[in-house]
């Protein structure tokens, strides 16, 4: 055969492969051979028959965050604070650690958790502090104007309520049964991005980082600490466990550029729940104190003072008619518990004692010679006695004296809020021409509700203010006030 008559053979039965392989090609298939178009109608093909089974994405026990941030979302609120002059707090948490504030010199923002469907939301101080109007949004967009029922610097947080009924709030769970190395979720609204959550773990309970300041000496430092990441923002939000429950208020971060370093901290939910009871029951913070002044136990101290133990808060001294001397505690006693809790440190006993009100028997555990004693104090307020106070509101300013609207005036002059002057007395009110009855609406063109926000707005003031109000037969007026 020639070379001629091979290749031609050759081409023949390629030729001939090829149909044959084309008609059964098209006897298998028939006409379903489309030309690709859709990458989606691709995998759909390749996946038909590939069915991984539901444990193949099942996420592990414990590290479904799912659950808890569907729970707690719509629980978070959002809080706008207005200020009237670019010189905002000078709460001395900003000379540590930047608060998650931020926004224009003359607003800021944070975030509030709702703890009760009434209304009532609770915050760090520094969000709020010396706010002129203090809005809450919701995570649903609705938008309220919020009355501060009370404040605690001592702790950094607030008690705020808005109207509103039936709301989602985020129930209290219990701090005390966190573990260290338990995942944690923190929700809040970092860089005014709402409803933002963030996981990690506890990394440390009972932590002390100075950032509380009080002229008394009284702040309480017991933060939980995590690596969930908070910024400007989260502030005054929620810490979660994964079922859900509040087990903090997220207050402080470590940080050299105000932004998220690597540690957050938050108030403890078990301390929370008392501060917002006092505020919600008396406008102030009943304090129980032991009346002592202590230090952590550590190898130096036990060594110094021939201690036979490295751990726990040495007494220094024990204050006159205190709750500690009555009970027996002396001045070099190494307190261990309290109410069967074991402390090891400052922050721990802080925070034990802290909860409970004056007048509340607290049982004390220490080490006195080597040997343990357990007494029982009843915890004495800071003016040495037992009884609860009320906060009281200012009703006089500068020779006014101020009552706050009826809820009859209110439906009669169909107002939403407002304070009456009951007397004008010797003074600015006098000098600039304001009467008895007049009614007050706004100061600065800011509305004024009651009593409470026109001592909060007057207390900022410098220089000249506008007054704006009616008297009671519908005159609408003006006065100028030198401040």
């Amino acid at each position: 055969m020639s070379k001629k008559q091979f290749l031609t053979s050759i081409f023949i039965a390629t030729v001939f492969g090829g149909l044959v392989v084309l008609i059964g090609v098209k006897v298998m298939f028939g006409d379903s051979i489309q030309p690709e178009t859709s990458i989606s109608e691709q995998q759909h093909l390749q996946l038909t028959n590939y069915n991984e089974g539901d444990e193949a994405y099942t996420v592990p026990e414990g590290l479904n965050f799912i659950y808890a941030a569907e729970k707690v979302t719509s629980g978070v609120v959002h809080i706008r604070s207005v200020y009237n002059t670019a010189s905002q707090s000078d709460n001395a948490i900003d000379n540590f650690f930047r608060p998650y504030g931020g926004g224009q010199p003359t607003e800021s923002s944070g975030s509030g958790v709702i703890i009760s469907d009434k209304g009532y939301i609770v915050t760090n101080n520094h969000v709020i502090d010396q706010a002129a109007t203090v809005e809450v949004v919701l995570n649903d967009n609705r938008s309220f104007k919020a009355h501060v029922v009370g404040v605690d610097t001592q702790t950094d947080l607030a008690l705020l309520k808005i109207d509103g009924e039936n709301l989602p709030f985020v129930k209290y769970g219990n701090s005390d049964n966190v573990k260290i190395g338990e995942w944690v979720l923190a929700v809040g609204n970092p860089f005014n991005l709402t409803s933002t959550v963030t996981a990690g773990i506890v990394s440390a309970k009972a932590r002390n980082i100075g950032i509380l300041r009080s002229k008394t000496g009284l702040q309480i430092e017991s933060f939980i600490q995590t690596d969930a990441a908070v910024n400007p923002g989260n502030s005054g939000g929620a810490l979660i466990n994964l079922k859900g429950e509040l087990i903090g208020i997220n207050t402080a971060i470590a940080t050299q550029t105000g932004s998220y370093s690597g540690y957050s901290f938050a108030v403890p939910v078990t301390l929370v729940q008392k501060v917002m009871d006092d505020l919600l029951e008396f406008g102030k913070v009943q304090r129980g104190l032991l009346g002592i002044r202590i230090n952590d136990v550590n190898a130096k101290i036990a060594e110094e003072e021939s201690l036979d133990v490295v751990m726990g808060v040495y007494v220094s001294q024990v204050n006159e008619n205190s709750a500690a001397e009555e009970a027996g505690i002396e001045s070099g006693d190494v307190i261990i518990g309290v109410n069967e809790v074991k402390v090891s440190n400052v922050a721990e006993l802080q925070e034990m004692v802290a909860r409970n009100r004056p007048g509340d028997a607290v049982d004390v555990l220490f080490i006195r010679n080597g040997k343990e004693r357990k007494v029982t104090a009843i915890l004495k307020n800071n003016e040495g006695n037992t009884d609860l106070v009320k906060f009281k509101e200012v009703t006089s300013i500068e020779g006014a004296v101020f009552e706050n609207i009826s809820q009859s005036e209110l439906e009669k002059y169909n107002i939403n809020g407002g304070v009456k002057i009951t007397k004008v007395k010797e003074g600015k009110w006098r000098d600039a021409g304001v009467k008895e009855g007049f009614i007050i609406t706004a100061v600065d063109k800011t509305k004024i509700q009651n009593v409470e926000e026109l001592n909060q707005l007057m207390a900022n003031k410098q220089g000249g203010i506008l007054v704006e109000g009616f008297y009671q037969d519908g005159e609408q007026v003006y006065y100028g006030l030198g401040w």
